[in-house]
């Protein structure tokens, strides 16, 4: 394994010149910290600024986020995807104030143990925050440790992340955790990117293994991907006098505690709308159903084939989990980033 000597010391002087100005940066409320954290998980740096800034305005502090409506929480996380995370944030607020009064834990044991922080978000509020020497490692630290020392085993076996692990946990002792954390994830944001890393300009050319061993494309190795599964979704738009038909997601599925219109989901892409189709909202009489929009629609491990539908009905039976809606109304509600663009174009235009 190849060996760079002074490399936090060195990282940290590349990081003194090159750092972005972000909004988060510079932030020692651990509150604020865990929320960019969370945010930035799966989210890129340009989307999530925004939405940070409208969480935090949103919810200040910890006992305004675990004391607010779920479907606010969900209405201005609306858009970010992977909609656990707002679940989980504030359940995880909602037990720091019954726990630690309302005072973010200090303790790495304590932080973990919060609902929806694992290993990476715990190492790194607990180093930001309370500058405690826990490697925090991400995609972006696994891909920087693999090039630079020649980590040339799959990067998702357990074995792999210990080593770089290991690594991390004697570098950090030498430096401010602080610091060293977010110089380690800012160098692979910006520099030892995914694709067209700036070698050419790097300040650790002559130690890396990648580099030296024309191996930058090939590291980190990634043996196993996850298959893409393909769904169809169908949404029907039922209006009466004004009002729209809209229920609640509560599986445990994409989107949970979100709202949609009435769907079916379906193994085709293609369905016959029959009376048959739509015996799930009790819908007795059907004059006409026309088709208004098709999308695609993304997710890490899932291609949705999502497509809207005006149906001319008499009123359908209202289930338990279904309410009717005023157009104003639904702005105040959360909806998949999908159907609220929907919403915008056909709807609230």
């Amino acid at each position: 394994m190849n060996n760079i000597s002074n490399f936090p010391e060195q990282l940290l002087t590349w990081y003194s010149e090159h750092k972005r100005t972000l909004p988060w940066r510079g932030e020692t409320d651990p509150y604020k910290i865990w929320i960019s954290e969370v945010i930035l998980q799966q989210t890129r740096v340009q989307q999530g600024w925004d939405y940070y800034l409208k969480f935090i305005a949103e919810f200040p502090d910890i006992v305004s986020l675990a004391s607010a409506p779920n479907q606010d929480v969900m209405r201005v996380w609306q858009g970010l995807g992977y909609y656990s995370r707002a679940r989980n944030l504030q359940t995880a607020a909602q037990q720091i104030v019954n726990q630690y009064q309302g005072k973010f834990p200090e303790k790495f044991e304590d932080i973990i143990s919060l609902k929806g922080i694992g290993p990476y978000t715990a190492a790194a509020i607990a180093s930001i925050a309370f500058e405690k020497p826990y490697f925090a490692a991400d995609g972006n630290v696994y891909r920087v440790i693999s090039r630079l020392y020649g980590i040339l085993e799959d990067i998702n076996l357990p074995k792999t992340k210990n080593q770089i692990q290991e690594i991390g946990n004697q570098m950090i002792h030498q430096v401010s955790p602080s610091e060293f954390t977010q110089a380690l994830m800012e160098f692979g944001a910006i520099h030892c990117t995914p694709k067209s890393p700036i070698c050419l300009e790097c300040p650790f050319d002559k130690n890396c293994y990648a580099l030296n061993h024309n191996m930058v494309d090939l590291l980190p190795v990634k043996v196993n991907k996850v298959k893409v599964k393909n769904r169809y979704f169908h949404y029907f738009i039922f209006a009466q006098n004004d009002q729209l038909l809209i229920e609640q997601r509560t599986q445990q599925d994409i989107w949970k505690n979100l709202y949609q219109f009435p769907m079916i989901e379906t193994y085709e892409p293609d369905i016959d709308l029959t009376l048959h189709d739509l015996d799930l909202y009790q819908i007795k009489s059907i004059n006409q159903i026309t088709e208004l929009k098709r999308y695609k629609h993304k997710l890490t491990h899932q291609q949705l084939d999502i497509r809207f539908y005006k149906v001319d009905a008499i009123k359908p039976v209202i289930q338990s989990h279904q309410m009717m809606v005023s157009k104003e109304e639904l702005s105040f509600l959360g909806f998949p980033i999908v159907i609220a663009n929907f919403i915008k174009e056909f709807i609230n235009p």
